[in-house]
């Protein structure tokens, strides 16, 4: 079968699609005829050895992917470690979801990381119920044009959340803010700090969703209001998480981390969260914002879009023939 396989750990130049025997499935799995994969900054930090616990290459690339299980001719969208980005894939079926009628394959392979993480993000942040005050929770999505921040903006609107987002231009915040986002910052003309503190009267957001690391962590915690979380879900720029413990002692504040390679492996978390979250894609309340749908032979193109901060939405991978 056709596959894109990371050479070595080069970065994307080392990507390269090539012929490879079909999987093997283990015991539990099923196979899944791929008709495209969901391309996560977490496949372009596994390209350079950045991803926690990869494997030596060569090894099949891609985490997330949606097409038609052969046991059972059923449309699924999944979620695996590695080897997504091929013909075929073997995942086990905790971790395959039915397809809502009416979404394509590129649609469902821009769903499970995507969504997932947003939802469980709000969930950690104790937001998926009513503020016990009756006050409004309000969010900020540092990334807000990327595939978790538009997911996290269209369920915040969902739960009756108040929406802040981050991006780096005009044009990517205003086609989120079709999507229900409240407040757009520019971060390349305004200090997102100071834009919170003034739009929130100094009282600051009752959570922070933060994938860029370095700076923005501490950053971020300087936004909250008492007792806020930054639920820490990725270092986009490479460095270590830095903290700003003043602010944490000042408001009571704290850091979570959020790992869907961790949750997912916990059916008593994913299964409510599946449940709440495929009741709204059935009622057509959640739309996956695809900014690019390349075929597989330009992958490297699709992985230097994400590393310059190019895409809006999900980068999408067509890999069916």
């Amino acid at each position: 079968m056709k596959a894109l396989m990371i050479t070595s750990l080069l970065g994307p130049e080392a990507l390269a699609v090539q012929d490879v025997p079909e999987p093997t499935p283990k015991t539990q799995q099923t196979i899944v005829r791929v008709g495209a994969g969901g391309l996560n900054f977490a496949d372009f930090m596994t390209s350079k050895g950045g991803y926690p616990g990869t494997p030596p290459p060569p090894l099949i690339a891609g985490r997330e992917f949606a097409g038609l299980e052969e046991a059972t001719g059923r449309r699924v969208m999944g979620y695996v470690q590695w080897g997504a980005f091929a013909e075929k894939a073997a995942a086990y079926p905790n971790l395959l979801w039915q397809i809502p009628e009416k979404w394509t394959d590129e649609q469902a392979a821009a769903f499970p990381v995507n969504y997932f993480t947003a939802y469980l993000g709000y969930w950690q942040a104790g937001m998926t119920h009513p503020r016990s005050d009756g006050g409004t929770h309000r969010v900020l999505i540092h990334a807000v044009a990327g595939g978790v921040g538009t997911a996290a903006v269209q369920i915040g609107r969902l739960l009756g959340v108040e929406t802040y987002g981050t991006s780096s231009s005009d044009e990517k915040l205003a086609r989120v803010k079709e999507l229900g986002l409240e407040h757009g910052i520019n971060y390349k003309r305004n200090n997102y700090e100071e834009v919170v503190k003034n739009l929130t009267r100094g009282e600051g957001v009752d959570a922070v969703f933060e994938m860029l690391g370095g700076e923005h962590t501490a950053r971020s915690l300087r936004c909250l209001r008492d007792f806020g979380k930054v639920i820490q879900y990725g270092t986009a720029t490479g460095k270590p998480p830095q903290l700003d413990l003043r602010a944490m002692y000042a408001k009571s504040a704290s850091v979570q981390g959020l790992w869907l390679t961790y949750l997912s492996q916990k059916p008593a978390i994913m299964e409510p969260a599946w449940q709440q979250l495929s009741r709204w894609a059935r009622d057509g309340k959640l739309t996956p914002q695809i900014g690019h749908a390349l075929p597989l032979e330009r992958a490297i193109e699709a992985y230097k879009l994400l590393e310059d901060g190019k895409n809006y939405g999900k980068v999408v991978l067509k890999i069916a023939s």
